[in-house]
């Protein structure tokens, strides 16, 4: 990843979109925090006041990386877990808060208490989402494999049977977000998209051969983002079908999200894209060149984005950018 790729991948983004004057991205981002000990993978949050990020396992000791955000300070927590990443935080207003990673491992975070829950299988959990906290998906694999969808009933997790078994051998399902219980989407490798409507998990694929990292859900549309060596970004609007909304050339993409018409997707060297009211996907002057992995946009409109040197082992250079309200204290 010399810095030829990255002039290419900026010009790339540039070719794209050129300047915008979204009103929802009108406030430049900032970097919170840069150069941690290991990468930030995964950040949520229900309001400016209430921000969780967590992150890789430095492998020094430490466990890995869990901070929460309460509107005045950064507190680090001990999730007790060692040699082990966090790939993914997901929660509720009123909590509980759900962490995900590498081992098959969940943590479940309430009244300010980890709990290690049972799941029915090792790899790694890429992703969750879920309609409450009796009712969640959590999606995995391996780098190499052994994909898989879970589902949790408020008292256990099952492993869907319903995956596809070119997934289940070779594949991964990276990540799922949705409306409802009944109106919900995953995506994984090679383009593939899988929509549950409460009762059957159905494969959509887009027309693309790469990962899709991520997806995120708006009323009138989803959003899946990835790439294996181009960035691909695709808009379904009517159910079935995936439609590419960028040109091949710029940098992979890996986390978007979306709060009411507002869209953000994040990749490497510090990548930044908004969706406008207009419908156009538009570049975001970057304020890192370290490769961002996930983005959550709070209920308020704030927006946060996290990465660092995931793309190995044991992952370095946490950063987390934010964009929004002023914070108060420094990154812990």
């Amino acid at each position: 990843m010399g810095s030829s790729r990255a002039a290419l991948a900026a010009t790339a983004l540039f070719v794209v979109s050129g300047c915008s004057n979204d009103p929802g991205t009108s406030s430049a981002f900032e970097v919170v925090a840069q150069d941690q000990r290991a990468a930030l993978l995964s950040v949520w949050a229900s309001g400016p006041n209430d921000v969780w990020t967590v992150g890789g396992d430095a492998r020094d000791g430490s466990g890995p990386i869990v901070s929460h955000y309460d509107g005045n300070t950064w507190t680090k927590l001990d999730s007790t877990l060692r040699n082990t990443d966090l790939w993914w935080v997901f929660g509720f207003k009123d909590g509980p808060v759900f962490m995900s990673g590498s081992s098959g491992t969940i943590l479940e975070f309430q009244n300010g208490t980890f709990t290690k829950m049972v799941t029915p299988g090792t790899l790694i959990v890429f992703g969750m989402w879920g309609a409450d906290p009796s009712d969640l998906w959590a999606v995995g694999g391996s780098f190499g494999g052994g994909g898989f969808a879970w589902h949790y009933d408020g008292t256990a997790w099952t492993a869907s049977t319903q995956v596809p078994a070119d997934i289940t051998s070779q594949g991964r399902i990276w990540k799922v977000n949705g409306r409802s219980s009944t109106d919900l989407w995953m995506t994984g490798t090679t383009g593939s998209t899988f929509h549950w409507d409460g009762g059957t998990l159905t494969r959509i694929d887009a027309m693309t051969d790469s990962s899709l990292f991520s997806i995120a859900a708006q009323s009138d549309r989803m959003i899946a983002a990835g790439g294996d060596f181009d960035g691909a970004l695709f808009e379904n609007t009517d159910g079935s079908t995936w439609t590419s909304v960028i040109p091949q050339g710029g940098p992979v993409l890996r986390g978007v999200a979306a709060q009411g018409d507002k869209a953000i997707v994040v990749g490497e060297f510090g990548a930044v894209l908004s969706r406008g009211t207009n419908g156009v996907w538009s570049t975001v002057p970057p304020v890192t060149d370290r490769n961002l992995h996930a983005t959550f946009i709070d209920p308020e409109g704030n927006t946060w984005a996290v990465g660092g040197q995931f793309d190995q082992a044991p992952t370095t250079s946490g950063v987390l950018i934010h964009q929004g309200l002023s914070l108060q204290g420094s990154f812990q």
